[in-house]
Order: structure tokens, then sequence, then C-alpha cells
């Protein structure tokens, strides 16, 4: 059975930083691209940042580049999402994705999600 598992959130102060993990298994991420979606209460899912298989390029939101940096560890096969700088918009709960293509397309294994709440 595939399965991803976020884990690191919380709640945490504006300009405050926290550390996500998307732990896999029944898959090997290397072989994957790897997504993070958010959903805020009342918004659609959008995407945050992913990291491709093919190169290891990365792309952000322009709402997160600069603050958030996604990185990959094999050994571990677990995929992590630095966030620094928080705003109380980063409100969301954040999930992990696979993409079995590796070009940080269609997904098709996604997490149940952690929530992440920014307030003061």
């Amino acid at each position: 059975q595939v399965q991803l598992v976020e884990s690191g959130g919380g709640l945490v102060q504006p300009g405050g930083s926290l550390r996500l993990s998307c732990a896999a298994s029944g898959l090997t991420l290397d072989y994957y691209a790897i997504g993070w979606f958010r959903q805020a209460p009342g918004k659609e899912r959008e995407r945050v940042s992913c990291i491709s298989m093919s190169d290891g390029s990365t792309n952000y939101a322009d709402s997160v580049k600069g603050r958030f940096t996604i990185a990959r560890d094999n050994a571990k096969n677990t995929v992590y999402l630095q966030m620094n700088s928080l705003k109380p918009e980063d409100t969301a709960v954040y999930y992990c994705a696979a993409d079995e293509v590796g070009l940080c397309g269609i997904m098709d294994y996604w997490g149940k999600g952690t929530l992440v709440t920014v307030s003061s």
C-alpha cells in the first residue's frame, strides 16, 4: 500500500518557522516528483512547491518564494518543506503528493495533510 504521511504542523506565531515532513512507504520517492500543496479555510487547494525527479529542479508559488524551501532526503525516503517567516495567510492544511511521471504534473498519491496555524 502506498502511503504518504505528513507531520510537523502546529501553531506558530507570525514570523516563526516550521519544518514539515512527508514520509513515504510503498514507493521510493527517488522515482517521483514530490509536491507540497495547501488548502486554506474557504479556499481551493493550491500548489506551494514541487521538486522534480528528472533534474531535481524546484519551483515555488509566488506567495512563498524566498520563504519556503523544499528538499528531499532519499536515504530517509522523506521530503521536507522548510517554512520561514510565516504569515497568517499561510494558515492551511498542508499536503504532500507524488507524481509518478516525475514532472510535477498530475499527482497520483496524496497524504492526509497536517494543519499549520499561524496566529499570534
